[in-house]
């Protein structure tokens, strides 16, 4: 049973939450923390599966907690939460450390299937803020960066090809389709791509692809290679 931290400063949001996630009988809130400070405390002791974590919140905000947990306890999966799709901290909470991102309004169905899903590995970005993460990624680090030759050598064309259409926002369905290829060859790629940039999740290999010069959204993969 996935075990949840809830980190936000307004204790309605909190309550909201509560009520969203007591839909699915397999979650269990094991703690609240209204501010960074407390989540690294309470992330600490009662060492949950899953943060939920706001971005914004007094005394210390979501990007600088989410750095600390990580660094502490890199077996936690973060989802930052925010008001806004295309928040601009969003790329700093997933450099911080972050799996994924979801906007406060979203169904309570999606945040459950959400959870669910980055446990699996699985990314949960829109195509929409992918989009935007890859962007803000892009234009934080040098423009002359080259690709990684040792990761280049270490990644096969397929893997590097479902990478690119990764930072384009595509599901594994559309990939599948895109390359001809069954889902659960799409998943098999994903998982080797994760052991060798020796990462936990979709979203962490883009922040790493983007950092060692791996994506190019110029180019046009085609199926197989």
């Amino acid at each position: 049973m996935p075990t949840i931290l809830l980190v936000d400063d307004e204790a309605l949001t909190r309550e909201i939450l509560r009520d969203y996630l007591s839909s699915d009988p397999t979650f269990e809130i094991v703690g609240e923390a209204s501010d960074g400070r407390v989540a690294i405390s309470q992330a600490a002791t009662l060492r949950p599966e899953v943060i939920l974590m706001d971005m914004q919140m007094p005394v210390m905000d979501g990007v600088a907690a989410t750095a600390q947990i990580h660094a502490e306890n890199p077996e936690i999966v973060i989802l930052g939460l925010s008001t806004f799709a295309t928040d601009r901290y969003v790329v700093d909470l997933l450099r911080a450390g972050a799996s994924g991102y979801l906007v406060k309004d979203t169904l309570p169905k999606t945040i459950t299937e959400a959870i669910h899903a980055v446990l699996g590995g699985e990314s949960v970005l829109s195509p929409e803020v992918t989009r935007h993460v890859v962007k803000g990624l892009e234009e934080s680090v040098p423009a002359e960066v080259v690709a990684d030759p040792e990761l280049v050598q270490l990644l096969t064309d397929k893997e590097r090809e479902v990478i690119h259409l990764l930072a384009l926002g595509m599901s594994n369905r559309e990939m599948a389709a895109a390359l001809f290829v069954t889902e659960s060859t799409i998943k098999a790629r994903f998982v080797k791509v994760m052991e060798k940039l020796h990462v936990r999740d979709r979203v962490q290999i883009l922040v790493t692809a983007v950092e060692k010069g791996l994506v190019d959204l110029n180019a046009r993969p085609g199926p197989g290679h």
